[in-house]
């Protein structure tokens, strides 16, 4: 199947930028889209951005002009740039891949911290 690996997360001020990266891993050839998630304390897990194959791209709203999806040719890495980053954009942040390996699979990364304060 295939395994995911965030990193990148970190406390930043509000106004900075991060770059968050999902390494992934196991049978790539499989995966149809990749995305990244995010859930905040007492809320539940919501899109942030995903990326399919065609590279096509789907925003969150609020996201939309801030935060940036991207991967590498090989679909070994997909990143999420994120600027103008806010106080409401605490949260961990989940890598999610999903694919099709005999049947249908949906993958989740542990995650990674991002903060940002005011």
């Amino acid at each position: 199947q295939v395994q995911l690996v965030e990193s990148g997360g970190d406390l930043v001020q509000a106004g900075g930028s991060l770059r968050l990266s999902c390494a992934a891993s196991g049978t790539i050839s499989s995966i149809n889209s990749m995305g990244w998630y995010r859930q905040a304390p007492g809320k539940q897990r919501e899109l942030v951005a995903t990326i399919s194959r065609g590279d096509i791209t789907i925003y969150a709203d609020s996201m939309k002009g801030r935060f940036t999806i991207s991967r590498d040719n090989a679909w070994n890495t997909v990143y999420l740039q994120m600027n103008s980053l806010k106080p409401e954009d605490t949260a961990v942040y989940y890598c999610n891949a999903r694919g099709v390996l005999w049947k249908r699979y949906d993958v989740w990364g542990q995650g990674t911290q991002v903060t940002v304060s005011s």
